[in-house]
């Protein structure tokens, strides 16, 4: 009876049902899996091979967003009106950009894979020469794949070559721009060295927002064994975490070793 039990009781857990993962966290690894097996393959490649696989990714993913915006536009290329020969350069350069920007899916998928592909490539090729990707190397690409837009979408007109040229610039400075802000707000703040052990104590205290107090005050690290309430009271701070601060300073044993070398 007892081994029956038993018995019984082990075999309770097989039949409860085992907890699956979720499908979506599984095709998310599976697709980070393929990714870094690519990217580890490409590492190894020569700067030829490496550039064409990077072109032709950056190609199908542009050419997939364009079919899709071309797509959601519903073609309004088709409503547009048909140019007149009379129409003077300017009108039908005009003409040619809203065509253009306002192509169907097959027009918009290959524009965008144009300038996808081109920007990879030559992304690829300047960071494998550089050995970094600065604004330098994006803003190159972003001329390059500008550039070409403009020439396989027709924007350029009677004078595609200099259009060429203008859309490569204003690409190149967009991206210039943007990669410059991307770094920005990337980069972590860089911490004030004078103010690194008021920031800790502060925070010890669960005092932090009264950090930029400190700061307009100019109490640095160096003002710890000198504050006074007067001098915190200068900078604004409440009465009460003026006592929770002088109090901490008294027990700090540094400070008061500092204290009692100045008298």
């Amino acid at each position: 009876m007892g081994r029956t039990e038993e018995n019984q009781g082990t075999a309770v857990p097989s039949l409860m049902p085992q907890q699956q993962q979720n499908p979506l966290e599984q095709l998310q690894s599976k697709f980070k899996e393929v990714e870094n097996g690519f990217r580890a393959w490409l590492a190894k490649q020569s700067l030829p091979v490496e550039a064409a696989a990077v072109t032709t990714t950056g190609a199908a993913q542009g050419a997939a967003i364009g079919a899709l915006m071309g797509t959601l536009t519903n073609d309004v290329s088709s409503s547009l009106p048909t140019p007149q020969a009379s129409m003077n350069p300017q009108a039908m350069a005009s003409f040619k950009q809203a065509q253009a920007l306002s192509g169907g899916p097959l027009v918009q998928a290959r524009n965008f894979a144009v300038m996808t592909g081109v920007n990879a490539g030559i992304s690829c090729v300047m960071k494998r020469l550089r050995g970094k990707e600065d604004v330098q190397s994006s803003m190159a690409a972003a001329f390059g794949s500008g550039a070409m837009f403009s020439l396989v979408s027709g924007m350029g007109g009677p004078n595609q070559a200099a259009n060429a040229v203008t859309s490569g610039l204003f690409f190149a400075l967009v991206q210039g721009g943007l990669f410059q802000l991307g770094q920005k707000f990337s980069q972590p703040p860089v911490e004030d060295v004078n103010y690194s052990r008021t920031k800790s104590m502060l925070n010890s205290l669960g005092l932090q927002n009264y950090e930029k107090n400190f700061k307009n005050g100019l109490l640095t690290d160096s003002t710890l064994p000198l504050l006074t309430d007067s001098a915190l009271r200068d900078v604004k701070i409440p009465p009460g975490p003026r006592l929770l601060i002088l109090d901490r300073i008294q027990r700090d044993p540094t400070l008061r070793e500092k204290q009692g070398r100045r008298g």
